[in-house]
């Protein structure tokens, strides 16, 4: 896998934030690690694993978009999306698909392609998504792109905003790195996960 070596040093100014970092306070949706800024153009639900019953992932439809956030814990002053980054690039091949290396707004990311075929669908268009991955302070935040943002420049900015918006309050807790931080459905969310 070619290493683009580009960093992302605006993370701390630009967002997503670590929630000491945060300077105003804003309107957000509060899932524990993960806080979504409040805006009337999102609809969010929670993925919860039906084996455990836990939430796993914060997803959000936004610009005829996709966005699914995940953070986990990470060792202070380490950056684990390079390792992370290769990983998903072995398993995407593993699946049939091919990986292409791009630098984006948050540095380093990996623009996915599987055919339908590989994933069990017969029908012919492939399907593209988009890895991102930024380190901040003990904590690792992956994000999975799909829908328009890919080829739309509007809807790409429309998730980037989004995407910066976001707030991750990683907690004192000592947790093994790569574990996933605790996500939990806020009060007057539906059963169902949305909101």
């Amino acid at each position: 896998m070619t290493d683009l070596s580009f960093q992302y040093p605006e993370r701390a100014y630009q967002g997503p934030l670590d929630s000491s970092e945060l300077r105003d306070l804003r309107p957000f949706h509060d899932f524990g690690s993960i806080r979504v800024p409040n805006r009337p153009d999102l609809a969010i639900r929670l993925e919860v694993d039906e084996t455990t019953g836990n939430v796993v992932a914060v997803a959000i439809d936004v610009a005829q978009s996709s966005v699914q956030l995940q953070v986990f814990a990470s060792p202070r002053g380490e950056s684990l999306w390079p390792e992370i980054r290769d990983s998903l690039a072995a398993s995407v091949a593993q699946q049939g698909g091919k990986v292409t290396p791009q630098l984006g707004a948050f540095g380093d990311e990996l623009f996915a392609e599987f055919s339908r075929s590989a994933i069990g669908d017969s029908s012919y268009a492939p399907r593209h998504l988009k890895f991102i991955g930024v380190d901040g302070p003990r904590w690792f935040l992956r994000v999975t792109v799909t829908g328009a943002a890919l080829t739309d420049p509007a809807a790409a900015g429309v998730v980037e905003d989004v995407i910066r918006g976001v707030v991750i309050n990683r907690g004192e807790a000592a947790m093994p790195p790569r574990e996933l931080l605790p996500l939990v459905m806020p009060p007057g969310a539906a059963a169902s996960g949305r909101l």
